[in-house]
């Protein structure tokens, strides 16, 4: 069986179970396959290339979106005549659509593949003298192997993890242990870590901009530590990485890295702080998904953030914000948990009200209309309301360019802090305090260090970027249930958190019917 390959783009023939034999047997369209095609350093590039590439892919049906409507700070929104995928998101149901996540699975899994084909081939490639360039690659498509094994495992739990690239009578993988995968993970962001190099790309004009760096690696173990350990009460990260060493990686980030918290929060938005947008490549982003506009309405390419459009204000533009579908609307509960004089609550959200802006969400068709929408990643206008991204030549449902920021600074503070409350305390309110004084702009808001001060603080700093959902389920099913359970005298807005699901969203049906019997139904689906 020939493994394709386009140039730059490697094929994603994989998805559980879901290829034909027919389409892997084919003779290839061009002349370049898997085992003539890594030949030199620049063909390993392109290989490399290609993992990144489905990175893009993510900012659309993903964690980020669902997992907000899931969380307590979102509702599922859009349009009252819409699909009722994004209710059932919000409300824990799955009836309409038994395939509702399939792009969640699948996504991650063409990831995988790309990554293991390009680590498969990197012993072919003639390095010449050029040893640690070998190196590099291999720790940043282990890197992103990891990070597409962890989009899936805190998802869906047990998942079918992979080192490997498979065979047809390997279509039919059972679902591994937790330690299993995370096992996996754990040793591809530690080979990252230890082997990446101490730069910091944060700034456009280098040339490696925007690539996984060491200070990236070390961060995300400190994530999937944090979540592993909590949620399945572990004392180390699956017999790889004990807490000493996620705390010296964290603290190294800390220390080391050159990142920096940006003087002032609303200037990491651009719908925030439009005259003072501290730009993309600022010094608090440790590792982004980077998009732009170059593909100019061509549905073909993934280049532009298609997530943008998703959580825009619904039916035209309105002030300087751009027009969108009007999802995952935002629950006035997040809106009244900042405290007076916190910079954070408006630059992160949208109060047409307060703002002076007329929303008719009838007129509009807005499903769960709440007064409250998504700032941070809201597309924009111009003076005369026009869309920027359209007045640049793209297509306004596909051609955003904001880059989704996987990990902020203030996230690794604020990890740092967690990590180091049991043994350097000192330490663990210092990371605590550097946060909220930028919030506050001011040095007399400090609250006392603990494990609830700290998850609150994640919970309003990194708001609408995809962690709320996670980090609640990681505290366990009631403290999940407790925060996300409301109800309303509108019972659009009623929403009951099933603890027999354990958290887990359903695997898509499709999958478990492939697997042949492999693979069972998330619990309480």
């Amino acid at each position: 069986m020939k493994k394709y390959i386009k140039v730059v783009a490697l094929s994603s023939l994989f998805v559980l179970g879901a290829c034909s034999n027919d389409f892997l047997e084919n003779e290839p369209y061009t002349e370049k396959v898997t085992e003539n095609f890594y030949k030199t350093p620049n063909d390993a590039y392109e290989g490399l290339v290609a993992i990144y590439d489905i990175l893009q892919r993510e900012a659309y049906g993903g964690p980020l979106l669902i997992s907000e409507q899931a969380s307590d700070d979102c509702f599922g929104g859009y349009g009252i005549a819409d699909a009722q995928g994004d209710v059932e998101w919000d409300r824990f149901l799955y009836v309409s659509d038994k395939d509702m996540n399939k792009d969640a699975w699948k996504i991650p899994y063409q990831g995988i593949y790309r990554a293991n084909i390009l680590l498969e081939n990197l012993d072919k490639i003639d390095w010449g003298t050029d040893t640690a360039l070998k190196t590099k690659y291999e720790a940043e498509a282990r890197f992103l192997r990891a990070h597409f094994h962890f989009q899936l495992a805190k998802m869906f739990g047990d998942i079918v993890p992979l080192d490997k690239t498979i065979t047809s009578a390997e279509f039919y993988s059972p679902r591994a242990t937790p330690e299993v995968t995370y096992a996996l993970i754990a040793n591809d962001l530690k080979f990252a870590a230890d082997n990446l190099g101490s730069d910091n790309y944060s700034q456009p004009g280098n040339a490696n901009y925007g690539r996984i760096t060491k200070w990236a690696a070390e961060a995300y173990l400190a994530r999937t530590f944090l979540f592993y350990t909590d949620y399945y009460k572990k004392a180390d990260l699956a017999g790889v990485v004990s807490k000493a060493q996620a705390v010296t990686y964290i603290n190294d980030a800390v220390n080391n890295s050159g990142h920096a918290l940006v003087a002032d929060f609303s200037h990491l938005w651009l719908a925030a702080s439009l005259e003072n947008f501290a730009g993309e490549g600022n010094t608090e982003t440790v590792w982004a998904v980077r998009f732009n506009g170059s593909g100019k309405g061509d549905w073909n390419l993934h280049e532009g953030n298609r997530f943008q459009v998703d959580i825009a204000p619904r039916g035209g533009t309105i002030g300087r914000y751009g027009t969108g579908w009007g999802g995952a609307t935002v629950n006035p509960k997040l809106y009244n948990a900042y405290g007076a004089g916190d910079t954070r609550r408006d630059a992160t959200i949208i109060n047409f009200e307060g703002e002076g802006l007329d929303f008719d969400p009838q007129a509009r068709e807005q499903r769960q209309y709440t007064g409250y929408a998504w700032k941070k990643y809201c597309p924009i206008t111009d003076a005369a309301g026009k869309a920027i991204v359209e007045i640049n030549g793209g297509n306004f449902q596909i051609d955003n360019y904001q880059d989704l920021a996987i990990i902020r600074f203030a996230d690794v503070l604020l990890m740092a802090s967690e990590l180091n409350l049991d043994t350097n305390a000192g330490f663990a309110q210092t990371c605590l305090d550097r946060v909220r004084d930028r919030a506050y702009k001011d040095a007399i808001h400090h609250v006392t260090v603990s494990k609830t001060a700290i998850m609150e603080e994640r919970r309003l700093e990194l708001a609408l970027e995809g962690q709320r959902y996670f980090d609640l389920i990681r505290q366990g099913t009631s403290v999940a249930k407790a925060a996300i359970d409301n109800v309303d005298a509108d019972p659009q807005f009623n929403i009951t958190f099933r603890t027999e699901t354990l958290g887990w969203f359903p695997l898509p049906q499709s999958q478990v019917v492939l697997s042949n019997g492999a693979m069972s139904q998330n619990p309480g689906w």
